[in-house]
């Protein structure tokens, strides 16, 4: 389904490449209107004064004044309708799942060339995250190596099941772990029921047990 994106949240202190990723949005959206800012209290400050959603934020994480995580998190619970965006040099597992976990649903790296950032940001308008081509296979790869068993599940759980058995036995809430897999909460909530139901228990430390004992955490 196509989304209208009139309007973007960019925070990013060094100005040129403000300017590039200006440049990036414009070419993805030629009519879209952009509120820069170079700081996080810069941004706090215009989110003060702010109504209506953004329809994007693309925030960097390593802010003269802090860390862009804050902004994402405030963006979440403020404006949900606002897909937030990070636009960053740091590729690691470390702030990539960090980014997620505060609410980014769209990752993409600085050292892209504008072309690319451009047609990823355009993939927005139909419904599609925006992630860097290495972003997207790192979280391939986390899934795969979180999901793989070695021997068969006697309790039966299927490969979704043992999906969000890893993740709760990582700490993740029921809402981080829908994000991160792209669920409704609900249906979540449902899995974890199941999961209960089938290991025979019913608090997250012992399923935190269970998900050790298969090599899953």
């Amino acid at each position: 389904m196509n989304r209208p994106i009139r309007d973007c949240l960019l925070v990013e202190d060094i100005p040129a490449t403000r300017i590039w990723l200006e440049t990036a949005l414009t070419t993805a959206f030629p009519s879209i209107a952009i509120e820069s800012c170079g700081t996080i209290r810069a941004a706090q400050k215009l989110l003060d004064h702010r109504t209506a959603p953004f329809s994007i934020a693309l925030v960097d994480l390593g802010l003269p004044d802090g860390s862009g995580l804050d902004l994402l998190r405030r963006l979440t619970l403020e404006m949900p309708e606002t897909l937030t965006i990070v636009a960053t040099i740091y590729d690691d597992d470390t702030h990539l799942f960090d980014a997620i976990m505060a609410g980014a649903q769209g990752y993409v790296l600085k050292d892209e060339d504008t072309d690319l950032i451009g047609s990823l940001l355009a993939r927005i308008g139909h419904g599609e995250p925006p992630l860097s081509p290495s972003i997207a296979r790192r979280v391939l790869a986390h899934f795969r190596a979180s999901t793989v068993v070695s021997e068969p599940d006697e309790a039966g759980l299927t490969a979704r099941e043992t999906e969000v058995l890893t993740l709760i036995a990582k700490g993740m809430t029921v809402a981080e772990t829908a994000r991160l897999i792209a669920l409704k909460p609900q249906t979540v909530a449902s899995y974890v029921k199941t999961i209960y139901s089938k290991l025979n228990i019913s608090t997250r430390s012992e399923a935190t047990l269970e998900a050790v004992r298969r090599g899953l955490a």
